[in-house]
């Protein structure tokens, strides 16, 4: 296994972690250290990317685990952030319903023998909703008005890239799906 599905693997690991510590009340610091295991675990995303493409090591594990990683790391945090209400469930289905329906629409071109890159709308997507999710994890510890302002703002700038991004890629992809196949 090389260094980016190393990497793709820890972030999948660091999962629960932040869970724990996000969830579990009474640990100490629990809401700081999920905030920078989170951190920790976005970054090793644009890493992994990074390392695979410079050494030429992207392997079909690292094309189908690190998007899932990113998936299931969104997905954990978004889901943590309503349950202590610090955004509302509309926002994270929004954002989750996006990431099923263009993995399902990669797993119709896969299985065309099409491969869809991500592109500049998902790229920017990401970096997007991880600002957005640093900020309401911040929110939980240091909360006044001016940052929960910012971090309502950047929630729904998320969610309007999340819907944006979305309809490119089904727009630049609508043979995949076309009824008349």
């Amino acid at each position: 296994m090389n260094l980016a599905n190393k990497l793709t693997v820890i972030r999948i690991f660091l999962i629960p972690i932040f869970l724990v510590f996000i969830a579990v009340k009474g640990i100490p610091y629990g809401k700081e250290i999920a905030t920078a295991v989170f951190i920790v675990a976005a970054m090793t995303d644009k890493l992994d990317g990074y390392i695979a493409r410079s050494r030429n090591q992207i392997t079909r594990f690292g094309k189908f685990m690190d998007p899932l990683a990113d998936k299931l790391l969104v997905t954990a945090a978004l889901v943590s952030l309503v349950e202590f209400q610090l955004i509302p469930t509309w926002i994270a289905m929004v954002i989750i319903a996006r990431e099923f329906a263009v993995t399902g629409l990669r797993s119709l071109a896969a299985a065309e023998g099409v491969v869809i890159a991500a592109s500049w709308w998902g790229k920017i997507k990401t970096v997007v909703q991880i600002i957005a999710i640093i900020l309401a994890l911040v929110n939980l510890t240091y909360n006044n008005y001016y940052f929960v302002l910012i971090t309502k703002i950047s929630m729904i700038l998320a969610v309007i890239i999340t819907i944006l991004s979305g309809l490119d890629y089904f727009m630049k992809n609508k043979d995949v799906i076309r009824t008349d196949k």
